[in-house]
């Protein structure tokens, strides 16, 4: 009877739950993916500003910033060993 009972609430349950879903969770997207996009449009628009700002110089300019670092020199492979030339010989 216990187990009857428990298994009628917990599929009730899961049917309201469902439907309660259904209404509200295309809200809470709806107001998610506003929110990010007011975010995106607030931080392009910063970037806007801040860039022109920044940078004193009149647009189209170019100036670099990043200088690599200079090659790693390759270890000498003459204390290697010895090598052999190879030959690929045919037969007839």
């Amino acid at each position: 009877m216990g187990l009857l009972r428990f298994l009628i609430i917990a599929i009730c349950v899961l049917y309201l739950v469902r439907a309660l879903a259904r209404i509200f969770l295309p809200f809470l997207f709806k107001k998610v993916v506003n929110n990010m996009n007011q975010k995106m449009n607030d931080q392009q628009n910063n970037y806007g500003q801040n860039t022109n700002q920044q940078s004193g110089r009149p647009e189209g300019t170019i100036s670099v910033d990043f200088v690599p670092p200079p090659p790693k020199k390759k270890p000498k492979l003459d204390n290697a060993g010895d090598f052999v030339d190879y030959e690929e010989v045919k037969e007839k």
